[in-house]
């Protein structure tokens, strides 16, 4: 798993080749850490398929604010540079491989 801040965002995930899962979270919000693992998870088995980072947005605030990220946990699911879904709030994993296979 990558993470990603406002320096490499666009190097990580508007420049990547594979589709990218971004996990747009903070320290304390408790949904975010509910899915922490679930995403940890996914990073390993898409591995080579499709890639998977974390943006912390109180450290990432430009790119969390470029995104219109106001709800987190917010998954950016990114393809050829662009935002083309995403999903908001604790989600199960069967939701979040459902995205990344729409875009495999």
């Amino acid at each position: 798993m990558i993470i990603v801040n406002d320096s490499n965002f666009e190097q990580e995930v508007v420049k990547a080749d594979i589709p990218v899962m971004v996990d747009f979270y903070a320290d304390w919000c408790g949904p975010c850490k509910m899915i922490a693992p679930v995403v940890e998870e996914i990073s390993g088995e898409y591995e080579g398929r499709a890639k998977v980072c974390k943006l912390n947005v109180d450290e990432a605030g430009q790119t969390a604010a470029k995104y219109r990220v106001s709800s987190i946990p917010f998954i950016g699911f990114f393809k050829n540079g662009e935002l083309v879904d995403q999903l908001i709030g604790a989600v199960s994993k069967q939701a979040l491989t459902a995205k990344i296979d729409s875009l495999l």
